[in-house]
């Protein structure tokens, strides 16, 4: 077989070199290539993306330099564990939302607007259940109840609707002008600090005190005065209203109808008229009062 191929081989040698075949000629010539201008515009684009690739290589590299990116995070931004640290002072353009924001151990927490500060509480549906507004004249709370607790817990002031609850022991109001109660107060203890005196004052209208069990006004180191432009009433529906002093003194009664004549004492009985009102006449063997002096009439 293999001396059969051999012979043919040699057969198509030979008739090959005895053949003598013209080929045509060729009319033009391809040159395979880019050449002449386009090479020229293809090198000055390709030397164009070579200088925008270094300068944006050069420009995140300056970028991450001033922006100070760090494996933990970006400048004083830094990814912990417990969520996101940020040091020194930072500035926020729009709403930040977070569910927790907390200061340092050793240093205090600064929120900080040249307009206001407003902080929000909204639920799943995005309605805004509670608001905080401080602003430069206005410290503004909306939301149905306002509630102050202290470290243990127990609820120091509370404010909703309906009432005001001091939680505390004591309520100490400072101001040189004390408080002011448009309506009715109620309280256990009305106190004034040591060595000052208490006023309860109602400048335009009448000043009731009502107890059920009664009410008692006591003072250790000064005395009791009750001024009024009008009339000044005590009255129990259920008892007596007893004076019990060493002296009671009422140096303004008028004095009724004189006495008997002859009557030279210097001693006088309290007399009251059916409408109440009280004067002084000379006492004497009887009584002196007169229902028809010229007091009650």
């Amino acid at each position: 077989m293999f001396k059969y191929i051999w012979m043919v081989r040699e057969q198509y040698i030979t008739a090959t070199e005895d053949t003598l075949i013209q080929r045509p000629e060729s009319q033009h010539v391809y040159k395979i290539g880019i050449y002449g201008w386009r090479k020229r515009c293809l090198y000055l684009f390709v030397l164009l993306l070579l200088i925008i690739l270094l300068v944006n290589f050069a420009l995140t590299i300056w970028i991450l330099k001033v922006m100070w990116f760090s494996p933990t995070g970006m400048g004083h931004l830094h990814v912990t564990k417990d969520g996101l640290l940020l040091e020194g002072e930072s500035e926020f353009l729009f709403p930040l939302y977070a569910k927790e924001i907390h200061s340092r151990v050793d240093s205090s927490l600064l929120l900080q607007s040249t307009q206001n500060v407003t902080v929000n509480a909204q639920n799943s549906e995005g309605e805004v259940m509670g608001r905080l507004r401080v602003g430069p004249k206005l410290v503004e709370f909306q939301n149905q109840q306002f509630q102050i607790n202290s470290k243990e817990g127990k609820s120091l002031f509370t404010v909703d609707e309906s009432e005001v609850v001091v939680g505390t022991d004591r309520l100490r109001v400072t101001g040189p002008e004390g408080a002011l109660f448009e309506h009715s107060v109620e309280t256990p203890l009305i106190r004034a600090d040591p060595f000052q005196e208490l006023r309860l004052e109602s400048p335009t209208r009448s000043l009731s005190m009502d107890a059920p069990k009664g009410v008692h006004i006591k003072t250790r180191a000064g005395k009791i005065k009750a001024l009024s432009q009008m009339d000044i009433i005590f009255h129990s529906s259920d008892g007596m209203l007893l004076l019990d002093a060493e002296t009671v003194c009422l140096p303004k009664l008028v004095q009724g109808t004189q006495g008997p004549a002859g009557s030279s004492q210097r001693l006088y009985e309290m007399c009251a008229c059916p409408d109440g009102k009280l004067y002084l006449s000379v006492a004497g063997a009887v009584t002196t009062c007169h229902e028809n002096s010229h007091i009650c009439l």
